[in-house]
């Protein structure tokens, strides 16, 4: 069974930096894409970021050039590097992933992880 594990999340003072991992566990699948979203209480979730697999990265007009996505298919991994952080970033991140399995298109979520940053 392939799913979506995150860890990284946590508390942090504004200014600081956090890097979330999601690990793609199970076997014979493909990643298309694997991207970021974020859920603060009372709004929707929304798209942090995004990266095609072997190609570009799309960004959240409010993170960028604080927040760096990363893949590395060795690990099947995928991190999000989130700097200067500030009170805004406060949401749940959840994991997603565009997958082949091994034709079959599939998006899976991961469980979430609390970002908290305090001021």
């Amino acid at each position: 069974q392939v799913q979506l594990v995150e860890s990284g999340g946590g508390l942090v003072q504004a200014g600081g930096s956090l890097r979330l991992s999601c690990v793609v566990s199970g076997s014979n699948f493909v990643i298309n894409a694997m991207g970021w979203y974020r859920q603060s209480p009372g709004k929707q979730r929304e798209m942090v970021a995004l990266q095609v697999h072997g190609g570009s990265s799309v960004y959240a007009e409010s993170v960028k050039g604080r927040f760096s996505i990363a893949t590395d298919t060795s690990k099947n991994t995928v991190y999000l590097q989130m700097n200067n952080l500030n009170d805004e970033d406060t949401a749940v991140y959840y994991c997603n992933a565009d997958l082949s399995v091994p034709t079959v298109r599939s998006e899976l979520w991961g469980q979430g992880t609390q970002v908290t940053v305090s001021s």
